[in-house]
């Protein structure tokens, strides 16, 4: 646990060292405000989109598992006639 401890503060040290030493007006890059929002509305979109198949696909495989139960059951009582 100590090892990752002292990796986490030398990692940060060097990440604020590089930002120290270089050149910040020419390293920084803008997005405009619109971009942010495209990016945002795209990643709520695609994870609906996810979320939706994911139900789908589980209730699909519920319906099927519960469908072949009674099929099973009615094949059993057929063969006990």
């Amino acid at each position: 646990m100590a090892f990752n401890k002292y990796f986490i503060v030398v990692l940060f040290f060097l990440c604020n060292l590089a930002v120290a030493f270089s050149d910040s007006a020419a390293s920084c890059y803008r997005i405009e405000p619109g971009t942010i929002a495209g990016i945002i509305a795209a990643d709520v979109l695609l994870t609906l989109i996810i979320v939706i198949a994911t139900y789908r696909c589980a209730s699909f495989r519920r319906e099927k598992i519960e469908n072949a139960h009674k099929v099973y059951m009615n094949v059993r009582a057929n063969c006990q006639g």
